[in-house]
């Protein structure tokens, strides 16, 4: 009898590493193109009182760095659970700090630091969730090298 052999492999697992490090340049890339873009097109509309708010500030940051990642994602053949999974990693850290951030027990600028440091381990877990697709999913491996 054999065992069954591991997911793990060392391709697998570089796939599944580049995957993460390009869904973080792509969110930073996010961030850089499209506040400013948003800052231009929307100041004059009083756009700077919105960002004032910092959950709200902290919202549009993430819908800017969840755009540009789903649109990767979904171009790199990821599945709409995966995206949306990505997508939660990406909104859920910032919200758990609304709390905090409300009873005082954070500033705003220790809200948005703590909402980026929490999403790393958020999005190598909704990866985990989706392994597959990051290990070696057939679907995406073309666009997968």
């Amino acid at each position: 009898m054999t065992t069954p052999r591991s997911p793990w492999t060392y391709p697998a697992v570089w796939r599944f590493v580049r995957h993460f490090l390009e869904m973080v340049l792509v969110m930073l890339l996010g961030m850089m193109i499209l506040g400013p873009a948003e800052s231009v097109a929307l100041d004059p509309l009083g756009w700077q009182a919105v960002l004032a708010v910092p959950e709200l500030g902290a919202l549009v940051m993430a819908t800017n760095m969840t755009v540009p990642m789903a649109a990767w994602m979904r171009y790199r053949r990821h599945g709409w659970a995966a995206t949306g999974a990505m997508a939660a990693a990406m909104y859920l850290p910032f919200v758990v700090l609304f709390l905090p951030l409300r009873l005082g027990m954070l500033t705003p600028a220790e809200m948005l630091v703590g909402g980026h440091l929490l999403m790393l381990p958020a999005m190598a877990v909704a990866m985990l969730l989706h392994r597959a697709e990051y290990l070696g999913h057939p679907a995406h491996n073309d666009r997968c090298p």
